[in-house]
């Protein structure tokens, strides 16, 4: 489980396709604390740790994955999001995130607020929504929802968090990761699973 509280980014400075999937080595400020067999979030994405290096750690993305998010089109040089799992002691400075995106989205418009930046972004309709206030997770970024459409949605980032994540490098047609807000995914579920329930009842 995690928060959505950047710890840091990580450089990506080699990928390699094995069928079909796609290691991903990376450098990043913590690398003397990883270890083998942890959960280390990428944009968002939970992936496990195969290998350490004195240097750089790896790890690989499954088909699904790169079919599903934004790991799938990255570069050597590129930056990506990072976060550890949360410790069993641990507060909760951002909300519940599990490291599963939903899907992605398209960012529509950057627009400078003198002091912060509004980030818009418009995503596939399916099931998933956003509400005004509640809670979304933007390449692992715990974020509140500004205004919120049927397929489309807005956020604010301040100073610090544009300064200490990819949000800096994120323009116009950049493609983000998405993970929903869990106890609305739950809520929706739930309706859905009534709705077939009452159907079939007539």
């Amino acid at each position: 489980m995690f928060t959505g509280i950047i710890e840091a980014t990580g450089k990506v400075i080699a990928l390699k396709k094995e069928q079909q999937n796609l290691h991903i080595t990376l450098s990043c400020p913590f690398i003397n604390e990883l270890k083998i067999d942890q959960s280390l979030a990428h944009n968002g994405v939970c992936l496990t740790i195969i290998d350490i290096s004195e240097n750089s750690y790896t790890v690989t993305a499954i088909k699904e994955t790169l079919e599903k998010t934004n790991l799938g089109s990255l570069k050597v040089g590129q930056f990506v999001n990072l976060e550890r799992a949360m410790p069993a002691n641990g507060r909760f400075d951002g909300h519940v995130v599990q490291g599963h995106i939903d899907q992605i989205a398209i960012c529509t418009e950057v627009t400078s607020l003198h002091g912060s930046w509004m980030f818009s972004f418009e995503y596939e309709p399916k099931e998933h929504i956003t509400v005004e206030k509640g809670s979304i997770t933007i390449n692992g970024v715990s974020l509140t929802v500004v205004d919120s459409f049927q397929n489309r949605f807005s956020v604010c980032i301040i100073p610090y968090t544009h300064a200490n994540t990819t949000f800096k490098f994120l323009q116009k047609d950049g493609v983000v990761n998405l993970e929903f807000d869990i106890i609305g995914k739950y809520v929706s579920a739930l309706l859905k699973n009534q709705a077939i329930t009452d159907y079939k009842k007539h």
